[in-house]
């Protein structure tokens, strides 16, 4: 194995540890419903997929749900909260990376990134939770929300995903201005 591939896999494994760790580190908004909490777990995984690229930030979002699911678990059978979270994860992270990239990876196509992503997120996961995750997730817990999927989705999870888009774009937008240049070294050498 090359040295980068051991890099690259010691520096997957702390992220992955990293991020864990930050869904614990989580909080509610007071208006929206306890299982819409904020954490800052996203930011690994793109710190990950700014260095590695994006195979590595994948890695790093299914790493830390696995551990969540394995170390927390679920109310259910399944990991819903960790399938939805790993789901927003990608949508947020991916697009942000590659946009950052295709743009060169100035400090406007990070910003039209994190932008972008958090409206592709917040689009298709309240689509998500409208299909999939609410039915489901309602179904095996035999709970009624007491209002249709439609109004859970607009006055709960599409204001949440825009609300979480935007902090966790924020905090790594000032993280990532004060270590791009050690960023971009780190990417050289892989």
């Amino acid at each position: 194995m090359t040295n980068s591939k051991v890099k690259m896999l010691v520096s997957v494994s702390m992220l992955s540890a990293l991020a864990y760790i930050l869904t614990l580190i989580k909080f509610p908004l007071p208006v929206f419903p306890d299982f819409l909490t904020i954490d800052f777990s996203d930011i690994p995984a793109m710190l990950g997929a700014f260095i590695f690229g994006p195979v590595a930030g994948v890695l790093i979002l299914f790493i830390k749900n696995v551990i969540n699911y394995m170390t927390i678990g679920s109310p259910v059978a399944f990991p819903i909260g960790q399938a939805a979270n790993f789901v927003a994860g990608l949508l947020y992270v991916l697009p942000t990376h590659y946009i950052y990239r295709h743009f060169k990876g100035n400090k406007k196509a990070l910003i039209t990134g994190i932008g972008v992503s958090t409206v592709l997120m917040t689009v298709f996961m309240s689509l998500f939770n409208y299909y999939i995750l609410l039915p489901v997730y309602l179904k095996l817990l035999h709970f009624d929300l007491g209002v249709s999927y439609a109004k859970t989705v607009v006055v709960s999870i599409m204001p949440f995903n825009l609300i979480k888009g935007v902090i966790v774009g924020y905090l790594f937008l000032l993280m990532f201005g004060r270590m791009q240049k050690w960023i971009e070294r780190q990417r050289k050498q892989t």
